[in-house]
């Protein structure tokens, strides 16, 4: 596998991507997950990462944010100059990439107010928690509250205002609305329509492909492991054949 010629610092300039993934080979032991996956972002872009279960959505995720499985083989992640593909992941967020999870990891026995002061033990630190706080009313009224007695949509609201408590310039979201009731995905929806208008380049991954489109701007399609479309939202929205030929929806 040939890695794509290097866009390091030297190339970082007014016309490099903010964020460049290029030729990436990821595997979960013997498996080969993540197969030759390359894309650019600009800073604001907000990209749906879609595709059928099994395609690959996660895993490639989890490579972005130098998860430790699947275990990147090859190819380059560049952020900002960046070169996350030489980092682990703790690295990786201190340079400002954040992973929200489907399952949120809320740390059982600390409150919702000691879960976001966790995050920003260590430096660059993000928004204070007043901001946090004016932004999400609800974590406000419930910050003594334990964090994993929470709603599940509260614990949604938690997960990503802990990215934000954290310097934050790459937001990955994994099925934000996944097993939440429709009240609740909607207010999740205007979180991060929110978020898409305070111009924090994000990439989300969702079964309710729909729902994504309408907040991204670009789309791409994972179909085993491999990238079959990239272009706007709106063409997937308008293009039946291709929703039911990838994404059967």
């Amino acid at each position: 596998m040939n890695a794509m010629p290097s866009a390091g610092p030297a190339a970082a300039s007014a016309k490099a991507p903010y964020f460049s993934v290029r030729n990436i080979h990821a595997y979960y032991g013997e498996s080969y997950i993540v197969q030759g996956v390359s894309f650019d972002m600009a800073e604001g872009d907000v990209v749906a990462l879609l595709g059928r279960n099994g395609a690959g959505k996660t895993s490639t995720l989890r490579t972005l944010a130098r998860a430790t499985d699947p275990e990147l083989k090859s190819g380059e992640i560049w952020l900002n100059g960046a070169a996350l593909h030489k980092m682990r992941d703790f690295e990786a967020a201190k340079h400002g990439v954040q992973l929200v999870q489907e399952d949120r990891r809320i740390i059982p026995g600390l409150t919702v107010e000691e879960n976001l002061q966790l995050a920003q033990i260590a430096e660059p630190k993000g928004w204070p928690l007043e901001r946090i706080y004016e932004r999400f009313p609800r974590l406000a009224e419930r910050r003594h509250q334990e964090g994993v007695t929470l709603s599940g949509g509260e614990q949604q609201m938690l997960a990503v205002a802990r990215a934000l408590a954290r310097d934050l310039k790459l937001l990955l979201l994994d099925e934000p609305y996944e097993g939440l009731a429709p009240v609740i995905v909607e207010e999740i929806e205007r979180i991060v329509a929110e978020i898409k208008q305070m111009g924090i380049t994000t990439i989300i991954v969702e079964q309710n492909a729909v729902a994504a489109l309408q907040l991204a701007n670009r789309a791409l399609i994972l179909h085993m492991g491999e990238i079959v479309f990239d272009g706007s939202a709106q063409a997937v929205l308008d293009d039946a054949e291709l929703r039911n030929e990838y994404l059967a929806i």
